[in-house]
């Protein structure tokens, strides 16, 4: 195991919160860092989101790289706005489906 294990944040949809886990999960057992987006029971308010929003973009600028979760290919707005996020930081962006550009 390296010196300091590998920072990844995990993005995505909260559609997708159980392949999130999953990823979460697998690349703890590969020995990485996780940083995941946080999961909230019901719903948050408008001032709430931007909190926990702020929040993520910091968890990005912690990362070595971002993994984009989007089955079938999906990126809802959120998520893209994390990836232009991230790239504009230099940070690599890997995902686990082919992004569908098509939306």
């Amino acid at each position: 195991m390296p010196v300091r294990p590998d920072i990844v944040c995990i993005c995505g949809s909260s559609r997708f919160v159980a392949e999130m886990r999953d990823a979460n999960r697998d690349l703890a057992l590969q020995g990485v860092i996780v940083l995941a987006p946080g999961e909230m029971e019901g719903a948050v308010s408008a001032e709430q989101k931007a909190v926990l929003d702020a929040l993520h973009r910091h968890k990005i600028d912690l990362a070595d790289r971002v993994l984009v979760v989007n089955p079938g290919g999906y990126i809802g707005a959120s998520t893209a706005a994390e990836i232009a996020y991230a790239r504009a930081a230099g940070t690599p962006v890997s995902f686990t489906d082919p992004p569908d550009l098509s939306r």
